[in-house]
This record gives structure tokens, sequence and C-alpha cells, in this order.
């Protein structure tokens, strides 16, 4: 049973270079945000606790437990505010608009304190270089609402798509997650066998974290608004040998040896006759290439997502 684009579905088209400035700001006021759940929840293994879940408003932090509450905060791209909400009934907003990461982050201050909220964090950011202290970031202040809209229906689709591929495999799996510190979206698989010590290195962040995120061997993909409209990618930790050279599918898709990664451009996938079934076609043959390559038990691993379907259809020619 072929995956296949939904009618309804838009992939729709965003240049990277019209909305990089606004991009770069939504990022510093994401790690803010992630940065209150990070204090607030928790470690589960490999960050799951601090990451982002595509909303059908935005991107929405899960539940924070606060001083015997939970809050919940949530970036809505459609009114363009950023809500939260606590389990005592209160809520309060936030304006998405044109202003400095310094102005957010001491609005924000102010709001949390009307919600009697008090949250210490490392007020600076991770994994970018500089990294400005957010008290006093001026430089990141651009907010182009039509364009984050855009943003957040990109990453509508892809999530779509990433939730069917992650249904194809049965061993342990990350939730399909947006990592603030990074600002991508990614679903990875774990083969269940303990990895090499990562050497670290991303800037302005501890070894430790990256220790701790790669701690099993995994083969991971994902989606980066970088490149001409956004890219999608994929990697093995720790990569087999041979992983570099084994193809890669659809057309489009290749290599770059500076990321050490499979890339493909999302505009391939956008203009491609079946969206859903190109951007599947990657994501397969580079987890096919790492799992095979590393000898991952991949009949006890691998699932056919479509069994409900299945199921469900010898039900009704059963009852017939």
């Amino acid at each position: 049973m072929p995956r296949s684009t939904p009618a309804k579905a838009v992939w729709p088209a965003l240049r990277v270079e019209d909305w990089s400035d606004t991009r770069d700001t939504l990022h510093m006021w994401s790690q803010i945000i992630g940065k209150l759940t990070m204090a607030g929840t928790p470690l589960v293994n490999h960050w799951w606790n601090v990451t982002f879940a595509i909303s059908a408003r935005g991107l929405a932090t899960g539940a924070i437990p606060v001083d015997g509450r939970l809050l919940d905060i949530e970036f809505d791209f459609v009114d363009h505010e950023l809500v939260l909400r606590s389990s005592d009934g209160r809520r309060a907003t936030i304006a998405l608009r044109p202003r400095t990461v310094a102005d957010f982050y001491a609005e924000l201050g102010h709001v949390l304190g009307r919600l009697d909220i008090v949250v210490d964090i490392e007020a600076s950011p991770n994994e970018v270089d500089p990294a400005i202290p957010f008290a006093e970031d001026t430089t990141h202040h651009s907010y182009d609402a039509d364009a984050v809209h855009l943003f957040w229906q990109q990453l509508v689709q892809i999530e779509r798509v990433f939730q069917f591929w992650r249904a194809g495999f049965a061993g342990k799996s990350s939730p399909v997650q947006f990592f603030w510190g990074s600002f991508d979206l990614a679903c990875t698989r774990f083969s269940g066998r303990p990895a090499p010590l990562h050497p670290g290195g991303a800037p302005n962040c501890a070894d430790w974290v990256m220790e701790e995120a790669y701690s099993r061997e995994c083969a991971s993909a994902g989606f980066w608004p970088g490149g001409a409209e956004g890219t999608f990618y994929a990697y093995s930790y720790p990569a087999p040998d041979g992983y570099s050279a084994r193809p890669a599918g659809p057309d489009g898709a290749q290599w770059d040896n500076t990321l050490g990664e499979f890339v493909l451009p999302y505009d391939v996938v956008r203009e491609s006759a079946d969206p859903d079934a190109t951007l599947l076609h990657f994501l397969d043959t580079t987890y096919a290439s790492a799992a095979d390559l590393a000898h991952w038990d991949r009949p006890l691993l691998d699932v056919d997502p479509h069994r409900l379907d299945r199921r469900l259809h010898l039900d009704d020619t059963t009852a017939l």
C-alpha cells in the first residue's frame, strides 16, 4: 500500500534568504522558552524533555512542572502570540512582532511574574556563535508574520510524513520533535546498542550535552531551514564504514562532506509529483544504508506502518 500525498496537503515555498533575519530572531526566542522547559523538567534520554512539538497552531512545549502546578507554552503562528497557560486556570500572552530578543526576554519575565512563576535559566543561547546574552541582544529584532506562518506550514507537512516514517519502526524511536538549539525538526531511530563517546564540539555548548544526545547508536533524519528553501538531512552515529558511498534516493539527494550527512533540498520534495512519497524515499534509503551496514536487527525492528489499515481491511473482508 504506497503512501501518497493527501489531496489537501500544501507544501509551501519559502526562500530562506527572504526570512533569514526573522528565522534568526525566532531561533533566539525559541531558545528562551526551551530553556524554561529544560529548567522545569527532568532529563529524559537524549534531551527529549526539552523539545517542542508541532501543534495545530505552531510550536508547543509539553507540560512543565512549576511549584506544584503545570505550565505549557505555545508559539501561536496563527494569531502570532506566545501563549502561556497554567493548571490553576491562568493565561497570558506576549505579542510576536518585530522586537529585539532583549525586549522579548524582558516582557516574558514580567508575564511570568504575573503568573507567580519563578524559573531560573542560563540566559544566553547555545549552539550558535556569537552567543549574545538574551538581555543584551538587540541584534535580532525581525518578525515577518507571513514568513513564519509559511515556515510553520512547512513543518506541518513534514511532521505528517515523519510521523508515518516513525510508525515503521518498532524499536526505540524519538518523537518527531523540534530542537531549539539547532532549530530543526527531527526523528531518530536507535539500534539498541551503546555508541562511542561523542566528541562534542558544538559552539557554546558543553561536550556533555552532545554526549547525552548521542549516547546510543542511532540513525536520524530531519529538516533545517537553511539552503535555498530548507534542507532535509540524514545521518548515522557512529557512521558505519561505507555509509557515505551508499546511494540515497530520490534524485537530488547527495552526501555532503562538510556536514557529514546526506542532504535533500526541500524544493526537490515540494516540486515532485508526490512530495510525501519523495520524502519517504529519502528517509527509507538513508536509514536502510545505516542499518544494513551497521548490522541492525531489521527483522525485529522494522514493521509495516500500514499494519492497522491491513488489519481493519482483513476484518471487514472476514465479516463479508
